[in-house]
């Protein structure tokens, strides 16, 4: 990009680091932030950077939010003894989206990073019997699911997991929400 100037160019780097925005994505983007909207040019610096400086996960359940304990956790009419495991904190925004799913959250994000005891803690704290697995479908998932179906079994819960309507291998947040809420609805016993 050596006949842009070199803010331009920089710029243009930067939005191309954003997952699914391309070369030609990131060059209309910065083209049209640039010279077509300065002002929502500056509202979406101000919330990026409010955003950098404010968000955070929840300490319950591991989600986003700007305080300590999300609101989901806080709200307790969601206190319906359904527990809904997720691989990152976006899938509960997704999940939220679909307005089918009630329930408390917990992320997941890999066995390596599992708090086994916070996991516990919520359990007793909400008083689950159902825990909800939302992940795509793999092998890995299906380990997962095994691994704490077999962790968790003493306190005697019901284990689903999302229905197949995902297909293997796609990330929650590239599928519609029509199949997110059939998947919820057709959950199915582990």
């Amino acid at each position: 990009m050596k006949s842009y100037p070199e803010n331009f160019a920089k710029l243009v780097e930067s939005l191309e680091k954003i997952p699914s925005i391309g070369r030609k994505s990131a060059m209309r983007l910065a083209y049209f932030l640039a010279f077509e909207d300065k002002f929502s040019a500056l509202q979406v610096a101000h919330n990026i950077e409010r955003c950098v400086q404010e968000l955070r996960t929840c300490e319950e359940c591991g989600g986003i939010t700007n305080q300590l304990v999300c609101g989901i956790c806080l709200d307790a009419t969601r206190n319906n003894g359904e527990l809904c495991i997720v691989a990152n904190p976006r899938e509960i925004f997704l999940l939220e989206e679909s307005g089918e799913f009630l329930g408390k959250y917990f992320v997941l994000d890999s066995l390596e990073k599992l708090d086994l005891e916070k996991l516990e803690k919520s359990i007793v704290k909400f008083r689950i019997k159902e825990i909800i697995f939302a992940f795509s479908p793999s092998l890995g998932s299906d380990s997962v699911m095994l691994y704490l179906e077999d962790k968790l079994e003493h306190f005697g819960l019901h284990f689903t997991k999302i229905a197949q309507g995902i297909p293997t291998g796609v990330s929650l947040e590239n599928v519609d929400q029509l199949s997110i809420i059939r998947a919820l609805q057709a959950r199915i016993k582990i």
